[in-house]
């Protein structure tokens, strides 16, 4: 199928929402228990204009805020994020193995082997880097996928006239449950690794191979 919203711009998380939100509707096609498009890729200009206003999503800022610094602990178990947010999401004790490890924590996977650091370090020494990349999804732990699987294959940094643009590549994407909190943690992450740098943030790329709703949320 031909994706024919590509690479659309938007300034606001919120204004892609809601646009992506009526192409799924209206031009998503019927995919297990979704309505979907594939390969959507887009831009938002101002990243940090992150939250999500909408009266039917009703997206909690406090929450996003927690799943971000239980990222920045980097620790796998969802015990960690109840011990912050003082609860664990039904959608995260379904999706941890019997110990309470998820693999996708994200802080968890790009402190993995240091990519980060190693990242930021990179684009210090090489600003025209193109190697700025961390790896989210890791094949050799395959196996271990059996109750999470992360919907992020990767994220990749680069600089363009001194401001830090960056892009994440997904494999899948809900609109309603994932993206809304997604961005909000990958732009947190591309905003942080800029005050590192020492350079203003630019712009937000998103991309999903399949971007959906799920039909309850149709």
């Amino acid at each position: 199928m031909i994706n024919t919203i590509n690479n659309k711009v938007f300034r606001t998380a919120n204004v892609a929402y809601e646009y992506l939100h009526d192409q799924i509707i209206q031009h998503g096609v019927a995919f297990g228990d979704t309505k979907a498009l594939f390969n959507v890729g887009f831009y938002i200009t101002d990243p940090k204009n992150r939250k999500i206003i909408n009266r039917e999503r009703k997206w909690s800022e406090e929450y996003a805020l927690a799943e971000w610094e239980w990222y920045l602990t980097g620790d796998p178990n969802i015990k960690a994020l109840g011990d912050i947010y003082g609860k664990v999401p039904e959608i995260w004790k379904r999706m941890a193995d019997p110990s309470g490890k998820v693999n996708s924590n994200y802080g968890y996977q790009w402190e993995r082997n240091s990519q980060l650091e190693m990242v930021i370090e990179m684009l210090r020494q090489n600003p025209d880097t193109r190697q700025a990349c961390v790896s989210i999804y890791d094949g050799k732990e395959i196996s271990d996928y059996a109750f999470d699987t992360p919907c992020t294959w990767a994220v990749q940094f680069t600089i363009v006239n001194n401001r830090l643009d960056m892009c994440v590549t997904m494999r899948s994407n809900d609109l309603w449950y994932g993206f809304c909190n997604d961005q909000y943690q990958f732009s947190k992450l591309q905003e942080m690794v800029s005050e590192r740098l020492k350079i203003e943030t630019g712009v937000y790329y998103h991309f999903a191979h399949n971007m959906h709703l799920y039909n309850n949320k149709i």
